[in-house]
């Protein structure tokens, strides 16, 4: 790896972790009701909402009411964004004139999009219209976004109270989190990102002249070298007359109000787009800064979180070395990351022997199969990483041609139950369940009574904790395994043996990790592939927060004990290695035999080995 490539690696670290800080400090103030410089504008704004929905932000819910609020609101969307896909037709801002969408592909959108997960079974720029994008899909990515952020600062209220009843108020989290983090951000980005020449349009698909005509047949297939007359409308090839040719002289450039989903969709962790080819597209990245702005957007949200957490223990509980808690979640996750980020490059960085043959290729470029030349492999792994860290599943390159194992990283990061930062909220609270599971066991090794900031972790709790960290593998592995039973998935693939297998098991780790990645030549759009991956983004998404939310409940009834000699650390060096230990036990080795079968074996085939 040159050195080159490292420095633009440090420099992208650097780059997030430094945003990321004083990002999680303002974001505990928001959450801790403390005052900020948006207070005084946004303040009446918030408690005009309150009014008008009838919202007592007094009220301290306990943990069945504030689950009930949870569920209650995100069905509500699921049913609204359901509706507004099936019916699009019927309804305003469509000049593409696209009809509704089955109801099978509805279902799996609507899910998708209400669950974080934002998996795509279809091309955006040929299926959706500019109302489906921008009041269905748009609206979801803000509200989903702060649904987990509003749970996550419910278990950390649960976390730090002592014998109390309640945990917040889910409506004032909700709002609070869109208001004053959600909203600016994206304003202040979408307006960026449309100077940069990202569209914010509703007039629909604009027509421009190709600069030299192609000729194709009636499948799309382009005659390479054709000579075309325009004058007779005439295609010959190798000296002979093609019949069937149709000449193509105009190119659909899609117009959507894109730069402010793009923003959103980007720093909620949410990932889809308007366009198929997503973030490879220029019109939604077109150059090096725009690229920069939302692969930073990938991650700063989930990572600044790990230091909100931190503050909010020492605010809220009074807790000395509270920030040192996230500080120690923070580092687990980020050193599982470089550790991806590092095996990535390496991979993507030679390239296959394939490529070498004969010297055809520059390998000195490396594996640049499925990516953007602009970008290069270094700006592609990196965005690989960080986008199957965050469980958001936006790219930049597609993953379909990676290498066998630098396209498992991504698949791996998923399967580990979107904890390596994960989504916004939900993957911290996904690592707090990792955290309980890693206090429990320690507390077996040592022979006491589990402890976590100050609370016995008991029977209930881990109940919770372990729901919270195997529905990820249990839903990934159950869909995936049904999946490949069913004859009819061979028909959706585009390569068959072990990548074939890595493509089924893609797709599943992608709606069970709430990614909404794809390898891309898998074809998901048939009633059983978008039933199935709906149900797996739907189990995946609420069992675990429910657990949270019993979770919070619970420790918030608690009474503290005193802290002994016997009492485990959870904020030292020693713990971070048990913790990132736990994580590799339970998500890694769950999907062994799986990856054995999938890219170790298409891994070993490339090498001649197999």
């Amino acid at each position: 790896m040159s050195s080159n490539s490292i420095l633009q690696y440090v420099l992208y670290v650097v780059i997030l972790v430094g945003l990321a800080i004083p990002l999680g400090i303002y974001m505990s103030k928001i959450m801790g009701g403390e005052r900020t410089l948006l207070s005084q504008a946004l303040g009446p704004v918030e408690r005009g909402i309150y009014k008008l929905l009838r919202i007592d932000p007094e009220e301290d819910m306990g943990w069945k009411k504030y689950l009930a609020s949870v569920l209650l609101f995100n069905l509500f969307g699921f049913i609204l964004l359901f509706l507004i896909l099936l019916f699009q037709e019927h309804l305003p801002w469509n000049p593409q004139g696209f009809g509704g969408l089955s109801w099978h592909l509805a279902f799996n959108t609507a899910v998708s999009f209400v669950t974080n997960t934002n998996w795509q079974a279809y091309s955006g720029e040929v299926t959706l219209s500019n109302f489906s994008q921008a009041m269905g899909l748009t609206v979801q990515n803000f509200v989903s976004a702060a649904s987990g952020i509003a749970v996550l600062y419910a278990l950390i209220r649960g976390l730090v109270r002592v014998k109390a009843k309640g945990i917040g108020n889910f409506w004032q989290d909700l709002t609070r989190c869109t208001l004053y983090i959600l909203l600016p951000i994206c304003l202040v980005s979408t307006i960026v990102l449309t100077s940069q020449g990202v569209p914010q349009s509703l007039g629909g698909n604009t027509y421009v002249d190709l600069v030299e005509p192609i000729a194709a047949d009636s499948e799309g297939n382009i005659f390479t070298g054709a000579d075309i007359d325009l004058e007779t409308e005439t295609v010959t090839l190798d000296g002979e007359v093609v019949e069937d040719a149709v000449i193509v002289t105009q190119q659909v450039l899609p117009l959507y109000p894109q730069a402010s989903q793009v923003s959103m969709k980007q720093l909620g962790t949410n990932g889809g787009g308007v366009v198929g080819n997503n973030s490879a597209h220029p019109f939604e990245n077109p150059n090096l800064l725009t690229n920069l702005i939302e692969m930073v957007f990938l991650l700063v949200i989930a990572v600044g979180l790990c230091f909100s957490f931190g503050r909010s223990l020492k605010k809220m509980g009074g807790m000395t070395k509270g920030m040192h808690q996230g500080v120690a979640i923070f580092l687990a996750m980020f050193l599982m990351m470089v550790v991806a980020m590092s095996i990535g490059a390496m991979m993507e960085q030679n390239a296959t022997p394939v490529l070498e043959q004969n010297g055809i290729v520059d390998t000195a470029l490396g594996n640049m199969e499925g990516k953007e030349t602009r970008f290069g492999t270094t700006t592609s792994n990196t965005w690989a990483v960080w986008t199957t860290c965050a469980s958001n599943g936006s790219v930049n390159s597609m993953h379909d041609s990676y290498t066998p194992i630098g396209g498992m990283i991504p698949m791996l990061l998923m399967m580990l139950g979107e904890v390596v930062f994960g989504g916004v909220g939900c993957g911290l609270y996904g690592m707090i369940g990792f955290v309980i599971l890693t206090v429990f066991i320690a507390g077996l090794m040592v022979g006491r009574t589990p402890e976590y900031l100050g609370k016995k972790i008991e029977s209930r709790e881990m109940r919770m904790a372990v729901l919270l960290c195997l529905a990820t593998p249990i839903a990934i592995l159950v869909g995936s395994g049904i999946a490949t039973l069913l004859p009819s998935t061979v028909d959706s693939l585009n390569n068959l043996g072990a990548h074939g297998l890595s493509e089924v098991l893609y797709a599943y780790s992608s709606g069970g990790g709430n990614n909404g990645s794809a390898f891309a030549g898998f074809n998901a759009n048939t009633p059983f592939l978008n039933t199935s991956i709906g149900l797996v983004m739907l189990f995946v998404r609420f069992i675990p927060m429910t657990a949270s939310i019993v979770i919070a409940g619970s420790m918030a009834a608690k009474k503290k004990v005193a802290e002994s000699a016997g009492t485990l650390s959870t904020s030292n060096g020693m713990f971070v290695f048990l913790l990132i230990l736990i994580v590799l036990i339970i998500g890694a080795l769950s999907f062994l035999p799986a990856l054995a079968l999938g890219p170790i074996a298409e891994f070993t085939q490339m090498l001649g080995l197999g």
